[in-house]
């Protein structure tokens, strides 16, 4: 079904689905009218030679230069030109769809005072998947995400390079001439209006709670198989000890720890075992860390929504037709929540981590072999898969080290103040890849270990998920070449398998 751009906020859904699905849009006849109309305030101010920023002046410390009018489509041009000056590696397809979908529903919004071609071209663009090539370094998070976008602006001048939909790289001109588009020469103000917004982080935060919400599922799913690999209880999850403390995040963990652990003879068996009379707080308290981080990815949710609705540009047409200096572009909203996000998924990481390795104990795990090993001493087993674990989480304690209370003064100090958004999406979305395989490696060490306490067998859903992914990573048994294992957990889970066969047997929050 196509997606219609027509003036309305895009959901977080609609996002990742034309980001990653390569959804088709189109741009309602009526908006693009709409975009006529408030192109004649753009206009108006032009023919009238009132100065205004990005119109008749230079930009950031230029703001003061006066441009001739005879000079006034040049500076649109020279502005994409200058602003293109991004470095390093190339930026996800993903992440470049996205910010350009961003841009294009703010575009869209009238608010900009881009001529109707312009918005159509972006559209285009996006439906023909010709995505243009941005490099990683460049953006500050201020003033908008500006070297990123700028290089999808030159992408629509003809410029540049970008990636067709077969992803072979090539002139932009080249691209464009074999899609049957037309470049756009930027008129006043479009060179502006193109890339001065937050799209560039605004897109890395919706496609990063999309995997980090998927994410958190697996985690319970992970943490329901380590306690019954560590023959754990399921009473502290119950619902009346849950409502002791109300939050919503946790309480939804715990009713998922509950349904996961439902029916299972290992639990059971141990129930009432004096030697077990708590939990290590790994397993007893993971609905209290996870449940957290699913508040916090709620928040973050809503500020994408916010975010979503605005329309940012700067200058900005008003609905009075006057055209508005602000600070709107500043990605401070933004960048916070990125940063949240990141530190709560490295805690997240890091109690997976101390779960597995408690398995792995012969002192702590309850008559497992050490390291779950088929003969310990000749064989090591999951020891250095641990280690890996290990290495990713102190990596993601890094990158949890928050980049939006930094700052670096640019533009000869008229831009004193940024936000680093674009690097907080950045390293998020590299938290993200890295909780999926320490996941990965929990679950393939519970689902062995479950394996390993038979004839005791897990719950019906802990069984069903334990045998898939042994059929891809291997049952116990002698030492084996690992790493290919380990690798067909975390395809497993990026895949999404994980989450559809759990959704066989219950629903989870």
């Amino acid at each position: 079904m196509t997606i219609s751009l027509s003036g309305r906020t895009l959901s977080p859904a609609e996002v990742v689905s034309i980001a990653r699905g390569y959804q088709q849009i189109v741009i309602d006849p009526a908006t693009l009218e709409a975009l006529a109309t408030d192109r004649g305030v753009i206009d108006a101010l032009v023919a009238h030679g009132t100065p205004v920023y990005g119109v008749s002046t230079g930009f950031g410390s230029l703001a003061t230069t006066f441009i001739t009018p005879d000079q006034r489509r040049n500076l649109q041009q020279s502005l994409i030109r200058s602003h293109a000056a991004g470095m390093g590696d190339e930026v996800e397809e993903e992440v470049i769809r996205a910010m350009m979908v961003c841009r294009l529903a703010t575009l869209c919004s009238g608010v900009t005072g881009v001529r109707p071609e312009v918005a159509q071209l972006y559209c285009d663009m996006l439906n023909a998947r010709i995505t243009p090539v941005v490099m990683e370094f460049g953006s500050l998070g201020c003033s908008g995400d500006l070297a990123p976008l700028a290089h999808i602006a030159l992408a629509a001048m003809g410029e540049g390079d970008v990636r067709d939909a077969l992803g072979e790289r090539r002139p932009a001109s080249e691209a464009l001439a074999a899609a049957g588009l037309t470049a756009v020469t930027l008129a006043e103000k479009e060179g502006l209006a193109l890339i001065n917004g937050t799209d560039g982080m605004l897109g890395q935060l919706v496609l990063a709670l999309a995997d980090a919400s998927e994410l958190l599922r697996v985690a319970d799913v992970t943490a329901s198989l380590s306690i019954q690999a560590l023959r754990g209880t399921d009473r502290v999850f119950a619902a009346d000890v849950q409502q002791l403390r109300p939050h919503r995040g946790q309480r939804d963990s715990a009713s998922n720890l509950l349904a996961l652990l439902k029916d299972s003879p290992i639990v059971a068996s141990h129930l009432d075992d004096s030697t077990q009379v708590q939990d290590a707080y790994s397993l007893r308290c993971a609905p209290q860390v996870h449940g957290a981080a699913r508040d916090t990815l709620r928040h973050a949710s809503e500020v994408a929504e916010i975010e979503l609705a605005s329309r940012i540009d700067n200058p900005s047409v008003m609905g009075d037709g006057r055209l508005e200096s602000n600070g709107n572009f500043h990605g401070a909203p933004v960048a916070y929540v990125l940063d949240f996000c990141a530190i709560v998924l490295a805690d997240v990481a890091s109690m997976a981590e101390r779960r597995t390795d408690r398995i792995l104990d012969p002192s702590r795990n309850y008559g497992l072999p050490a390291f779950l090993a088929h003969q310990p001493g000749v064989d090591s087993g999951l020891m250095i898969a641990q280690y890996t674990q290990a290495g990713l989480v102190t990596e993601m304690k890094r990158w949890a080290v928050p980049a939006s209370v930094d700052s670096i003064p640019s533009s000869a100090m008229q831009e004193d103040h940024v936000s680093l958004g674009w690097h907080a999406a950045r390293k998020l979305r590299h938290s993200i890849d890295a909780l999926r395989r320490v996941l990965a490696i929990e679950l393939v060490t519970a689902s062995r270990a479950m394996a390993l306490r038979s004839p005791l067998v897990a719950s019906p859903v802990g069984r069903a998920v334990g045998d898939a992914v042994l059929r891809v990573a291997g049952a116990p048994g002698s030492d084996r070449y690992l790493a290919p294992e380990l690798a067909a957990a975390n395809d497993l889970l990026a895949a999404g398998e994980v989450t559809r066969l759990v959704a066989e047997f219950v629903t989870l929050a």
